[in-house]
C-alpha cells in the first residue's frame, strides 16, 4: 500500500521534485522581505527628517493621524524636535516656560470612537507615566462644550457660546442648531462656522482658547476645522478633541451625513516645562 503522505508527495505537488530550488527561492524572498522592511524604515526616517526640516524652515508643522491618540503621540514626539521655548509673560502660568509649536495643523481621519475613552491616549503602565486624561472625563466635559449651562463664577463656557440663545439682530440664535439647519438645506457653503470668540474677550484675564470651529460638508461627510489660540498639548489637546469629535458626530447625524475628518490648527500648541 502506498503511503500517500510520504511516498506520493510529488503527486500532490510536483514542484517538490525541485525542493532545493524552492528552498533557495524562499530564502531569497525572506531576504527581499527584510530588505523591503529596512527600506521602509529608512524611508520613514527620511520622511520624519524631511518633515522636521520643513517645520524648522517654515514654522509650519503638519501631522497626519488616524485617531486622536495617534495624533497626540505624534505631536508629543514632534514638539521635542521643532518646538521653541519661551517664558510666559501674560495669561495663565506667568513665569513658567513653554515648549511650543510655531504653527501646527493636525489632520485626524477617524476622530470619533465609542466608548469615549478610546479617544484618549492610554500610556502603557510599565512606563510609570499617568495618562494625560482620566477615564470618564469626556462625559464630564460634554456639558461644558454642548450645553448652555454656566456657573456664576464663569465668564463663559464653550457650550454657552455655541448653544446659548443670544439676542442678535433681534432674533434668538443657537449656533449649533442654526448650522445644522444651514448645512442640511445648503451643504455647499462656506458660511457654516461656529464662533466662540467675541471682540470683548480681549478684556478677559483668560479669554477662550478655542476661537471657532469651521464646518464643511464634502463628499457626504461633515468636516470640522477647530482653531485654538493657545492649547495645552498634554491634557487639553486630547480632552478637547474628544469632546469636539462628539459634537461633530452629533451634528453629522442631525444633518444626515457621515462623519468626516477633523483638522485642528493652532499657533499656540504647547507643553509646560513641568510636563516636557
Amino acid at each position: 500500500m502506498t503511503d500517500l503522505y510520504c511516498d506520493n508527495l510529488t503527486t500532490i505537488n510536483p514542484e517538490l521534485h525541485s525542493f532545493p530550488e524552492l528552498y533557495q527561492r524562499a530564502a531569497e524572498e525572506v531576504k527581499i522581505s527584510d530588505l523591503r522592511k529596512k527600506l521602509d524604515e529608512k524611508m520613514k526616517e527620511l520622511k520624519q527628517e524631511e518633515q522636521k526640516q520643513y517645520s524648522l524652515k517654515t514654522g509650519i508643522t503638519v501631522i497626519e493621524a488616524r485617531d486622536i491618540p495617534d495624533s497626540w503621540y505624534q505631536c508629543i514626539s514632534r514638539i521635542q524636535d521643532v518646538g521653541f521655548k519661551y517664558t510666559i509673560q501674560q495669561g495663565s502660568f506667568v513665569g513658567q516656560t513653554r515648549l511650543e509649536f510655531d504653527f501646527v495643523v493636525v489632520k485626524i481621519s477617524h476622530p470619533y470612537a465609542e466608548p469615549y475613552d478610546l479617544m484618549l491616549p492610554d500610556i502603557p503602565q510599565h512606563l510609570g507615566i499617568p495618562n494625560p486624561v482620566a477615564p470618564g472625563y469626556v462625559e464630564q466635559y460634554l456639558p461644558y462644550l454642548m450645553t448652555d449651562t454656566i456657573r456664576d463664577d464663569e465668564d463663559y463656557t464653550y457650550g454657552n457660546r455655541l448653544t446659548g440663545y443670544d439676542v442678535l439682530y433681534n432674533q434668538e440664535l443657537n449656533q449649533v442648531d442654526f448650522m445644522i439647519k444651514l448645512l442640511k438645506e445648503t451643504p455647499n457653503t462656506n458660511q457654516a462656522i461656529l464662533q466662540v470668540a467675541r471682540p470683548e474677550d480681549c478684556l478677559l484675564h483668560d479669554p477662550p482658547c478655542l476661537r471657532h470651529i469651521d464646518c464643511r460638508v464634502k463628499d457626504g461627510k461633515l468636516w470640522f476645522y477647530p482653531y485654538f489660540r493657545s492649547w495645552d498639548l498634554w491634557g487639553g489637546f486630547p480632552a478637547n478633541l474628544a469632546g469636539i469629535a462628539v459634537l461633530q458626530k452629533y451634528m453629522a447625524d442631525e444633518i444626515g451625513v457621515e462623519m468626516g475628518p477633523l483638522i485642528a490648527s493652532s499657533k499656540g500648541l504647547h507643553v509646560y516645562g513641568y510636563s516636557e
